[in-house]
């Protein structure tokens, strides 16, 4: 399975200058969020891949305007193609806001999750916004990320784990590619293709392509 994930910023290589044939190959696109709802919109049009997506803190517009075509996969646990997928959006909470959280408040989404984490064994990729406490975050509590995501990972040890809200382009600090224990850590910025194939050892090793702006 060929995966896009996309978050932050919207890829002028795919809205500006867009051609049908570069979603070619793509089996599956995962929004990590703080993307507008417009841009997943287009992206599922062109596509016969289905686009699933967490919110970002700064994605309240999707209440009124959700992406067409698209599924969200908040607080869900969701199987494509046999490939198990935990939904956890937004941010740690700052200020005011319908998808920012205290650490007890993404405890608690997760605890109402339990049961479906047990019928499914589990799940082999983990989707927020935030990223996971001093593992690619911010020291600021605004990209602070959460402990509760490393919680997770250490029992359930998924293949990957995709985040988004640390932008590349605030330094050198935020990386694309991380590891923690078993798991692939990749800060989806902008679009990030990478190859899942399950049951294989070449699902513990990204493929890379097209970063590029």
């Amino acid at each position: 399975m060929r995966i896009l994930a996309i978050a932050d910023e919207e890829s002028p290589y795919l809205w500006d200058h867009f051609e049908k044939s570069k979603l070619e190959g793509i089996d599956l696109i995962i929004s990590c969020g703080d993307l507008h709802p417009h841009y997943l919109s287009f992206l599922a049009t062109f596509t016969s891949a289905p686009v699933i997506y967490v919110h970002g803190n700064h994605d309240e517009k999707y209440d009124k305007v959700p992406p067409e075509g698209c599924t969200c996969i908040d607080d869900d646990l969701v199987v494509i193609d046999g490939v198990r997928i935990l939904g956890l959006g937004g941010s740690m909470r700052y200020r005011p806001g319908n998808y920012q959280y205290t650490e007890q408040q993404m405890r608690r989404r997760i605890r109402r999750l339990r049961w479906k984490l047990f019928r499914h064994h589990g799940f082999d990729i983990l989707v927020t916004h935030a990223p996971a406490y001093q593992l690619n975050d911010g020291r600021d509590l605004p990209h602070q990320g959460f402990k509760s995501f490393l919680t997770l990972i250490d029992k359930y040890s998924p293949r990957f784990f995709l985040h988004g809200h640390v932008h590349m382009s605030y330094g050198r600090q935020y990386r694309r590619y991380d590891r923690y224990q078993n798991t692939h850590v990749i800060n989806a910025y902008e679009r990030f293709v990478f190859d899942y194939e399950a049951d294989t050892e070449e699902a513990l090793t990204p493929t890379y392509f097209g970063i590029q702006a």
